[in-house]
């Protein structure tokens, strides 16, 4: 992600394939492999006994993923398999994510530094992972804070309410109580 004053950003995020959860690992402006080795060991420390869900991680063949950061998910019993070279389809998860948060959120927006994406990555993926439907998890999302219905309009009994995600960006409706 390039910022208004032309300083480029790295985005290091996972995506559970089984529930298309995306986890927001870290952001730097210089990423090294010593970085993204810490920020995989803090994103375990995070999912705390959640990890234990993971038997693969799939990455590409960046040299900043080094022995090291294969090493912190081994410990953890995640087994690392690398991408061939040149096959993009192979991490479509992942690329399919990157399009999603662009055209939905990140075209629309100027990001002026770091601290600024963080704060609307997570708020955007606050919408993504318990509000935003998803066809391949049958119209729900990931991890739904409720289970999401389809309404006639000729049958709704109570007012629906809008609520603005991103300043208005987004658009969430939820029955008014």
């Amino acid at each position: 992600m390039d910022t208004v004053g032309l300083t480029r950003l790295y985005v290091f995020f996972v995506v559970e394939v089984h529930r298309r959860r995306v986890h927001l690992a870290g952001i730097t402006a210089h990423p090294t492999g010593e970085w993204v080795t810490q920020q995989a060991r803090n994103l375990l420390m995070d999912l705390d006994e959640q990890a234990g869900r993971f038997r693969f991680l799939i990455r590409d063949r960046d040299t900043k993923f080094t022995a090291a950061f294969d090493a912190v998910f081994a410990a953890a019993g995640v087994s690392v398999v690398k991408i061939p070279p040149r096959a993009p389809r192979a991490n479509a998860y992942a690329e399919r994510w990157v399009r999603t948060v662009r055209s939905e959120c990140l075209d629309w927006i100027l990001i002026w530094n770091q601290h600024q994406l963080r704060r609307i990555l997570t708020e955007y993926l606050g919408h993504y992972d318990a509000a935003r439907p998803h066809r391949s998890l049958d119209l729900q999302p990931p991890t739904p804070t409720r289970a999401l219905t389809l309404v006639k309009s000729s049958t709704v009994e109570r007012p629906v309410r809008r609520v603005d995600v991103l300043g208005g960006l987004i658009h969430e409706y939820q029955r008014a109580a």
